[in-house]
């Protein structure tokens, strides 16, 4: 290769590195996710891409403090998760405990393989030891066995246990726990049945 040959080709890469440098600054990374995601993925059933593409404030925040967050942050996203719960239209917690550990057993919900509009489970146990004869369990949560018994049933533990099911973020910013009433996941009633599972004197949970 000839010395002028060879700086055309040293020309035309710098050039390139050049236009590269140019295009990463500026591509929209995010928007060019969301994208791709559109475009290759489908929804199937419950489990749609919007689920994954549409993100709230706190889902944005999470993503952009994925590991340290500024207090400022982490009381922001408390604040508005908080403020977000939903009381018992009828002020009363507790449904009934039976029910609750049916809820806590089932795994199924917003699956590719639910029907639309299917009843959801709370899948508990994949997180949670509950009540002492369920010894299959995960432990990435706290043991909730004796749940009741240790705290009992106050105002404040009532409304305490609501507002954590129902939001987990609203005390824990970007917890891993499903924000099971804030998105639906379980209806009012049910989030009253898994209150009595945990908290109703008569349940296994409190043996």
């Amino acid at each position: 290769m000839t010395s002028i040959a060879r700086m055309i080709c040293a020309s035309l890469g710098a050039a390139t590195i050049a236009g590269c440098a140019t295009v990463a600054a500026d591509t929209d990374y995010r928007q060019a996710a969301l994208d791709m995601i559109r475009q290759d993925f489908h929804s199937a059933g419950p489990a749609t891409v919007e689920r994954v593409a549409v993100r709230d404030e706190a889902q944005q925040l999470c993503s952009q403090y994925p590991k340290e967050r500024p207090p400022e942050v982490v009381a922001r996203i408390e604040a508005a998760q908080l403020a977000a719960v939903k009381a018992p239209a009828d002020g009363k917690y507790l449904g009934a405990w039976q029910e609750g550990e049916k809820i806590a057993q089932n795994g199924r919900g917003m699956q590719s393989s639910d029907a639309v509009g299917a009843v959801n489970g709370g899948n508990c146990y994949a997180c949670h030891q509950i009540s002492k004869k369920e010894i299959s369990f995960g432990n990435i949560g706290p043991s909730l066995y004796q749940y009741g018994k240790l705290r009992g049933n106050s105002d404040a533990t009532l409304s305490y246990t609501w507002n954590k099911l129902y939001n987990a973020q609203a005390y824990s910013a970007c917890s891993n726990m499903p924000r099971f009433g804030h998105n639906g996941i379980l209806t009012e009633a049910q989030l009253k049945d898994v209150m009595a599972l945990l908290l109703d004197p008569k349940s296994p949970v409190n043996e």
